[in-house]
């Protein structure tokens, strides 16, 4: 099969499509029901998702939830020194390879991330895939998040991307479905093993799975 010359650009998530993320992986030495309080009760992903976007540094959010809800703070302290132990599962199967090859194909390689500033220098260690791209976005650094369309537009301004050539993956429907209506060839991970399937069906000469 020949390469399709109309993609030249692909673009990864990272969390749980290059390296499995789980934040309770911080805290395997906590009391299980305090730990599950912490996520649903102080809502975490809600903390998180701020602290994705980069609206403010993490001394600054701690803060504010220690002059709210003290409780909580240990907690965060905890997430922030122990965040390797939320990337201990490594590298998603088969991702390293996948990488490899589209390099190989001599294929542009991009990252656009949902991550905190404080954090993604533990990403590289985890998963050293991401140390492969030719550039990436980092969310809590440029003070943007997927699904927002201005992240899309920074990194297309910043890698002079052309979405009509490019390939999104991100396991996140929502952020798949804003890097379509950035106008970019969009599919949303599941596994390597599928994700290699829908690159073939793009037109690019990745080995599919027998």
């Amino acid at each position: 099969m020949r390469q399709n010359p109309a993609i030249d650009t692909v673009v990864y998530d990272f969390g749980n499509v290059l390296v499995h993320w789980d934040p309770r992986g911080a805290f395997r030495d906590h009391d299980p029901a305090e730990v599950e309080e912490f996520f649903a009760g102080f809502d975490f992903p809600a903390f998180n998702r701020l602290m994705d976007a980069g609206t403010r540094p993490f001394a600054a959010a701690r803060a504010e939830v220690a002059a709210r809800t003290p409780r909580w703070t240990p907690f965060l302290d905890t997430y922030l020194e122990r965040y390797p132990d939320t990337l201990a599962a490594g590298p998603v199967d088969g991702s390293a390879a996948l990488v490899d090859e589209l390099r190989r194909l001599g294929l542009r390689l991009y990252g656009l991330t949902n991550w905190w500033a404080e954090t993604f220098q533990h990403a590289v260690r985890a998963a050293p895939a991401i140390g492969l791209m030719d550039g990436v976005v980092v969310s809590g650094r440029v003070g943007l998040a997927k699904p927002d369309p201005a992240i899309y537009t920074h990194l297309c301004d910043t890698f002079a991307v052309a979405p009509a050539r490019a390939v999104f993956i991100d396991d996140s429907a929502a952020n798949v479905a804003a890097a379509q209506a950035a106008g970019f060839h969009a599919i949303r991970f599941t596994t390597t093993r599928e994700l290699r399937t829908a690159l073939h069906d793009l037109g690019l000469p990745v080995t599919t799975p027998a």
